[in-house]
């Protein structure tokens, strides 16, 4: 199971968010590309990097530059998500070097958008972003509510051909209070395709239940406020994910 370390730009700066509301920011480091180059150092094989400007509709130009910088200073590939919500926006990520896009708001407003992406880029370079509050999704940031239940998104995707979820918790999120691994790898079992899990995660036990139902289709996990505030080591964090047994 691959170990995420977030990396949320606001302002060109690295911040935590609790369930997505900028009231309760925090800022941990102006250096974004250095924040990137200690994750490395600490065994990262990916980072998850998020345009928190550009999902809430507001100008991403600082943290474009903050992620091209991110991506020259580190050798490990990077996810990225945040208002991508054209073509244009997309594309400039992969010129910024990205490995992977995550299409969020897009996914429902503009599925379109996501075939096309695909027959570009392929099923490796693009996941699906779906942010769920109360099995239903949100989207433009997290401020918008849909009435599309999470599930019903995700089979679409798979049928446009989306093979990987980027499932985000939004009631867990930033709160440290441990994430639903049975939910999880049942959204992966049902809709049939592979899951990276965020939101919630508050220590070394969430890591170790997701790695339990690896099985079902749970690829990865997201982790942010834990390793900013201490509570989980990612050394420690990526031995227990790379674990070749069943954890008890």
């Amino acid at each position: 199971m691959i170990i995420f370390p977030a990396i949320d730009l606001r302002a060109g700066r690295v911040v935590r968010l609790q369930q997505g509301n900028v009231d309760a920011e925090k800022i941990y480091s102006a250096d974004p590309a250095r924040t990137a180059a200690q994750w490395q150092a600490e065994g990262a094989e990916w980072l998850h990097v998020v345009n928190l400007d550009g999902a809430f509709g507001d100008s991403a130009a600082e943290n474009l530059r903050a992620l091209q910088k991110i991506i020259a200073a580190v050798a490990i590939p990077a996810q990225f998500g945040g208002g991508l919500r054209d073509a244009a926006s997309i594309d400039a990520a992969f010129d910024a070097g990205v490995a992977r896009v995550v299409i969020g708001t897009a996914a429902i407003e503009n599925p379109v958008l996501v075939s096309e992406t695909l027959a570009r880029y392929g099923a490796e370079r693009v996941a699906v972003g779906i942010d769920a509050r109360d099995g239903f999704v949100a989207t433009r940031g997290w401020r918008a509510q849909s009435r599309v239940a999470t599930l019903g998104l995700a089979r679409a995707m798979r049928n446009l051909g989306i093979t990987r979820i980027v499932h985000t918790d939004i009631a867990r999120d930033g709160m440290l209070e441990g994430l639903d691994a049975v939910q999880i790898a049942r959204l992966a079992r049902d809709a049939r395709v592979k899951i990276i899990a965020s939101g919630g995660v508050a220590g070394v036990r969430d890591v170790e239940a997701l790695r339990a139902v690896e099985g079902d289709g749970v690829e990865g996990v997201i982790i942010g406020q834990a390793l900013y505030q201490g509570k989980l080591n990612l050394r420690e964090a990526i031995d227990v994910g790379k674990a070749n047994h069943p954890v008890p």
